[in-house]
Order: structure tokens, then sequence, then C-alpha cells
């Protein structure tokens, strides 16, 4: 091999080393960073509105059943049916309430019998003391027959209007007007006492039962007017009026109830339907830093953010400690450990590290 050739082959493998060493350097200087999305620390200004879920019931709601037991022979009730007042419901055999019904006229015809003759020897053995004939032993024992048998008429008399009322118990008649909710019987089936057989939605308006936290309470006022919008209805806005504040804490949901009154009448509104109701107050908060309650994290010191510190080449997220106020709407209050304008992460916080260089992404 010609020196040229020697000379020129190693050259190129120089040239190619070089190349290969000014990648590796590159790409050693490319560092992936990853991008958080940030957001600025501003004032809230005075917040004036608070949205809470509720339930919407109708205003009176009855839950149907006999007053005794037996086995249900009528059940003219169904999903949806609509009811007048008095109507006929459902019915039950009775057997037992109709045969004491008919021990009870027997026992009051005993009775009835009884006192008739016993007001006879009353009647005839006055007549023989009046004149001298009888003694009045004999005349105070009449007379405390007659009392006797007298009281246990009555007696016989009002068991049977008893027992009437109990063959009664066993029929279900419409209280009042309205639409059958619910069902919980069936011909056939053996009705306890007490047992709800339906649930009757009996009233001309809708009502939103909803819990409202300790911190706004005192700031919900009877007929202080609300909006709503049904989940089931999306593109239709309802107002309503405060009607029921509870003075008691539900321990269950750790709110007070509360119960808002639709102002007007919609067929598309149903019990059971989810709705937001929307409360409008006077500046109940004051100016306050907020930032969201995604970006604030919590460890064994206590609650933090990452404050983003950016440079003329990139940026690096930071823990800081913060003390925060109440929970609101759009985010926790925020009393110490930040400024306005700061910038923090306000996402993936389980996976940044304090001192990590980031990218920031809007």
């Amino acid at each position: 091999m010609q020196p040229n050739q020697i000379y020129f082959r190693i050259s190129l493998l120089i040239i190619c080393l070089s190349l290969f060493s000014c990648g590796s350097e590159e790409a050693e200087e490319t560092k992936t960073l990853r991008p958080v999305l940030y957001q600025k620390v501003e004032y809230a200004g005075s917040l004036n509105e608070r949205t809470f879920t509720g339930i919407a019931q109708s205003d009176k709601v009855v839950n149907l059943s006999f007053r005794t037991s037996g086995i249900i022979t009528q059940f003219d009730m169904y999903l949806g049916q609509r009811v007048k007042k008095g109507q006929l419901l459902a019915k039950l055999d009775n057997v037992s309430s109709r045969l004491s019904y008919e021990q009870a006229q027997t026992s009051l015809s005993s009775a009835e019998s009884q006192m008739k003759t016993a007001k006879l020897s009353y009647d005839r053995i006055r007549s023989l003391y009046e004149k001298g004939s009888a003694s009045l032993s004999d005349f105070e024992n009449t007379k405390n027959a007659f009392r006797n048998a007298e009281n246990s008429y009555k007696s016989a008399q009002r068991s049977v209007q008893i027992q009437k009322e109990q063959i009664n118990y066993g029929f279900i008649y419409a209280p009042d007007d309205g639409v059958i909710s619910s069902i919980g019987g069936e011909v056939g089936e053996n009705a306890s006492p007490g047992q709800t057989m339906a649930v009757l939605n009996a009233g001309n308006q809708i009502t939103i039962d909803l819990g409202v936290p300790e911190n706004i309470i005192n700031s919900v006022q009877n007929s202080m007017q609300v909006d709503l919008v049904f989940s089931a209805l999306p593109n239709q806005k309802f107002t309503g009026n405060v009607t029921e504040i509870s003075p008691a804490l539900d321990r269950n949901t750790s709110t007070y109830p509360v119960k808002v009154t639709l102002t007007s009448i919609s067929d598309g509104v149903r019990a059971g339907m989810a709705a937001s109701v929307t409360f409008r107050f006077s500046n109940i908060e004051k100016q306050s830093l907020l930032v969201p309650a995604k970006a604030v994290g919590e460890d064994s010191q206590g609650r933090f953010v990452f404050l983003i510190t950016e440079n003329s080449e990139s940026a690096t997220v930071n823990k800081q400690r913060i003390k925060i106020g109440q929970l609101h709407s759009n985010g926790f209050e925020v009393l110490d450990g930040l400024k306005q304008g700061q910038k923090i992460a306000v996402a993936g916080l389980q996976t940044l590290l304090d001192g990590q260089e980031v990218r920031l992404q809007n």
C-alpha cells in the first residue's frame, strides 16, 4: 500500500472519530425535560357563588300501608299511576278481622238481651219496693245488676265499633291526589301492619334536598332565591327558594340539611333527579390568594406546592411550604407561603421532585 493511501485512511478515521465524539457530547448535553403545567397565583376577588348537589323530591310523600295483617287479595297500583283521593288501591282478605267482628256482634246481642232482662227485673223490684213489698237489699241488688248489664252492653257496642274499624284497616285508599312512585307488594303476598305497599307522591311542588357545609350555613336564609340545573335536563334552567334550613348537623354527611322548592312546576322534573343548586351570596369571602386544590400536596411536614423558579435557559420546581385556609369552589385559600404573581405547578405533583429541572407548558 502506498504511503499516500495510508495517510488518507488514517485521516478519514480521525475525522469519523471526531464526528462521533461531537455527536455523543451533543446527546449528553440534550436533556429530556419533563413538561409541567403551571398557573400564576392571583387574588380571587370577592367570590359570591356556591354550588351544591341535591336530589329532587315531591313535597308530600306518603308511604301507603295496611294497619292490620292478612293476604292481599286486590292490588290496583302500578308505577306512574295517577290516583284520586279516596280511590281504593288495595285490600286484604281480612278473615281474622271479619271473624272478630262477627264475634263482637254476637257478644253485643247477648249483652243487649242481658241488659233488657236486668231492666225488667229492676223495674219490677223497684215497683214492689215502692209499695213496701220488697226489701232495700233486693232493690239495691237488682239496681246494681242492671247497671252492670248496661255497662256490659255499652262495652260490647264499643267492641263492635273497634272490630268494624279493624276490617277497614285491611283497605288502602288514596289519601290525596298523586302519582304512585314505588311499589312494594302484590296480590297473594302476606302483608304485615305498617309494611310499605307503595309510595305516593301527593304534593304539587318539587323540592330539592341538599346539604350545606358549616362555613356557609349561616349565610343561607329562608326565601333566598337559588338557580338550579338538572343533569337530566341540561338545556333547561330553573329557579327556586330556600324553604327549610335544619338547625342541626347531619352526622352522616357532616352538613346541614336544606330544602329548596322550585318556583315553577315542570313535567320534566321528576322525583329522584340530581340537581346542581347555585347560591349567590354577598361578599362572603374576603380578598385572598387562591390556588387550585390539585396544586396542593401534603406530606409528613404539612401542605406544600411546587414553586417554579425560571432562569434564562430552564425552570426548576421546588417544594414551597404553605399555610392554607378554607376550601372554596376555586381552590384553597393561601394564608402564608406564596405571593401574587408566583408560578406553581398544577398537575403531576406525585411525579415531581424537589429541585427538578422542568419545561414549562401552558
